[in-house]
């Protein structure tokens, strides 16, 4: 097998875990690129391509991470993951594992931990790397990482959702949300939107998007009871769509700009919750 082929086998795995530590498609990729210009480099080939190559990717990620904090500091607005509408890395024994590491909830949580415990979280927890092969990537000790990955458990149980929704319900439940937005249904909404619902929205810093967050079924429902009618007066369509693993939808415009509206925190008890992020990446714009 040639360098070129090793590398093409493990693209998804290491998107996976670049998107994962970063948050971010476009970075994701970037990161992904470096790998392969530094294995296409290497004077000899790895004994193991996926060793090198994960540790080459987290490396890289972490670097990234460290600048972007800054950048994020700095961000007009709440700064919020890029949507990923399709992880390319696939384990069926572990497919909803997978999923859930990827939903919108789990990545702001992420974004609690050092880029270190992150780096370490993800290798671990999300795709079982032994702590060997961890040490070697994040260039720390075994003990270290030992250490790391307790930190980051605790960070991230502790911001856990304290239910958990069932699929097909919460599908369900999306649908009816979606059905009643595009006909314009404020009666619908309303019956969909709990009473503490809060809406938040990153526009990437160039798209006009709705106050950074909208608090309150009111206050929400008036929100989007004015984005539905520009949104049909310039042709656009609500088309909805799985985005990181997530009940959601692709929005477009007449003119064929698109952001991406994701729901999560469905309770399937009889108050049901919304907590809805609009996203226009800066390449859509």
């Amino acid at each position: 097998m040639t360098r070129t082929e090793e590398f093409q086998e493990l693209r998804p795995l290491l998107f996976s875990i670049a998107y994962r530590i970063l948050g971010s498609v476009s970075e994701a990729e970037d990161a992904v690129q470096e790998a392969w210009l530094r294995y296409e480099a290497a004077p000899a080939r790895p004994g193991s391509p996926r060793a090198f190559l994960s540790t080459v990717v987290t490396r890289i990620s972490i670097d990234v991470l460290r600048s972007a904090r800054v950048r994020r500091e700095e961000y007009v607005g709440p700064w919020l993951p890029e949507p990923l509408l399709t992880d390319p890395y696939e384990d069926p024994v572990r497919s909803a594992e997978l999923a859930d590491s990827v939903s919108m909830a789990a990545l702001l949580l992420l974004e609690r931990l050092t880029p270190l415990e992150r780096a370490v979280f993800v290798l671990r927890e999300v795709f079982a790397f032994g702590f060997p092969e961890i040490a070697s990537a994040v260039g720390r000790s075994e003990a270290a990482c030992h250490q790391l990955a307790v930190r980051a458990r605790r960070h991230m149980e502790a911001g856990r959702v304290r239910f958990e929704a069932d699929r097909r319900e919460r599908d369900r439940l999306a649908g009816r949300f979606f059905d009643a937005l595009r006909a314009g249904d404020v009666d619908g909404l309303t019956e969909l939107l709990a009473a503490d619902v809060h809406m938040t929205g990153d526009s990437g810093g160039k798209a006009p998007q709705f106050e950074p967050v909208v608090l309150g079924a009111e206050n929400v429902l008036r929100a989007l009871a004015s984005f539905v009618p520009l949104l049909g007066r310039s042709g656009g369509a609500v088309e909805p769509r799985q985005v990181n693993g997530q009940p959601g939808s692709i929005l477009r415009d007449g003119d064929g700009i698109t952001g991406h509206a994701v729901l999560y925190g469905m309770d399937t008890t009889s108050v049901q919750r919304f907590k809805d992020f609009f996203r226009c990446p800066e390449r859509d714009i």
